[in-house]
């Protein structure tokens, strides 16, 4: 049986605040700098992207069921296709995870940048084709997924109460909104709604889950428990938040944790929800995208690597690309002479140079320290590639196939039936030649 991926620390006291002086407190929240809440950045648009075209229609929308109580709530912003002046043939486009509601306005100019010159963004291109596009956004993208598949459930219904005519829908999301409009089209099929969906399309989601470096993810709550916010969201708001737990395949609980790291409850929880509802829709033919490389090459960063070194005096803090197995292998520390944080992880893989969509999540994080950092290490890998297509494992056990090469994939190594990999590995979400031209392709025909 393989040994649980797992994360031990080590603290010098009960607590870290507990073994610095107020000095040392200061130094150490200081020199990890931004206290906004960390990775929560909304997509910046892209070079010549211009502005948002103005929808004809906005839904405000409430999720059709409760999850552990919470009803999440959103809205939709309707972009009829040329010709059309009613709904016709709607494509349900879902927003991702990230902090707080969606910004649809930047979704909009996101997807519809322009990847060549000449060429109409992605949306337009639907829209020339006879495609209605209907952005879905969520109040709180970062709540539980069950709660916003409920706003995905409602979309669809309105939807076909708005749709003149039969012609079938597209439903599908970018990042986590791949993994809510499964959810919602699985569990519709489970209850007998009918949810007239031909096909499904999942734009790089983590099927079996995403990646952020866990000594990124201890640094976020150190500097949260070490400089607490009273006017907003804390730095680790995101990480705690309960979409993370469910998207990321190895989450740390606090910067004192240690012991297994794919044990979250609520990714347990959602795991076998989705189970029980089907796994995937089976009505629809179901499209995957991936930002990565299908060739089983992955961005070359030697593991266990220093990104983050910083030596300030006697302060010494270190983060490091994630080893690739063994046990008790350091990934980070924070020192005055002697350590007073170490943590090190055991039998989990090299995910940070993984082929997939990335993540800037190392140079966000040295932007916020002040500190200079390589470019090729500012990215790592966020999606891997085989997470995107959905290959056919366990959520839970499936690090050993990180690096698999998908260009002869078998259809029954795959839970999609067609998937399209970028030709390098790209950032998280990002709009390229390649998938956007292989999608269209895919929905000329509809």
């Amino acid at each position: 049986m393989a040994e649980e991926p797992r994360i031990d620390v080590e603290i010098n006291a009960r607590t870290i605040e507990s073994s610095l002086t107020p000095e040392q407190v200061q130094r150490v929240a200081s020199a990890l700098g931004d206290p906004g809440v960390w990775f929560a950045t909304p997509p910046a648009p892209s070079s010549g992207a211009g502005e948002a075209a103005r929808p004809d229609f906005v839904w405000e929308l409430v999720g059709d069921k409760p999850h552990r109580g919470h009803i999440a709530t959103g809205r939709a912003h309707v972009y009829l296709a040329e010709a059309h002046s009613a709904l016709a043939r709607p494509l349900i486009f879902a927003d991702g995870f990230n902090y707080g509601p969606s910004d649809l306005n930047a979704m909009w100019r996101h997807f519809n940048a322009p990847y060549e010159k000449g060429v109409p963004g992605l949306l337009d291109q639907l829209r020339t084709l006879g495609i209605d596009v209907v952005l879905l956004g969520f109040d709180q993208r970062q709540t539980y997924m069950q709660a916003n598949a409920g706003v995905a459930v409602a979309c669809v219904l309105r939807a076909l109460a708005e749709r003149q005519g039969d012609t079938p829908l597209v439903v599908g999301g970018a990042s986590m909104g791949g993994l809510v409009t499964r959810y919602a089209l699985a569990r519709m099929e489970s209850e007998r709604i009918d949810h007239q969906t031909d096909k499904y399309f999942s734009y790089d989601t983590p099927h079996l889950g995403a990646w952020i470096p866990l000594v990124l993810q201890q640094l976020a709550y150190l500097h949260e428990s070490l400089q607490p916010r009273h006017d907003g969201a804390g730095q680790a708001e995101l990480i705690r938040s309960p979409a993370a737990q469910q998207l990321l395949w190895a989450w740390a609980e606090s910067a004192s944790y240690s012991g297994q790291v794919t044990a979250s409850p609520l990714r347990k929880e959602f795991l076998d929800d989705l189970r029980r509802i089907g796994w995937f829709p089976m009505r629809p033919y179901k499209l995957g995208l991936a930002n990565g490389t299908g060739d089983g090459s992955g961005p070359h960063l030697k593991p266990g690597t220093p990104v983050l070194d910083l030596g300030e005096g006697p302060l010494r803090l270190v983060a490091r690309i994630q080893p690739d197995m063994g046990e008790l292998r350091n990934v980070g520390a924070i020192g005055f002479g002697e350590p007073v944080w170490t943590s090190a992880t055991s039998h989990v893989a090299a995910f940070d140079g993984a082929p997939g969509g990335t993540l800037d999540a190392f140079g966000r994080v040295a932007d916020a320290m002040g500190l200079p950092v390589q470019d090729r290490f500012r990215g790592t890998c966020f999606v891997p590639s085989v997470s995107a297509v959905a290959l056919a494992r366990d959520p839970r056990h499936w690090q050993a196939d990180l690096y698999t090469d998908l260009r002869e994939l078998s259809k029954d190594d795959t839970f999609l039936d067609t998937f399209c990999c970028d030709t390098g590995n790209h950032p998280h979400g990002a709009v390229s030649k390649a998938l956007v031209e292989w999608f269209v392709a895919q929905l000329a025909g509809w």
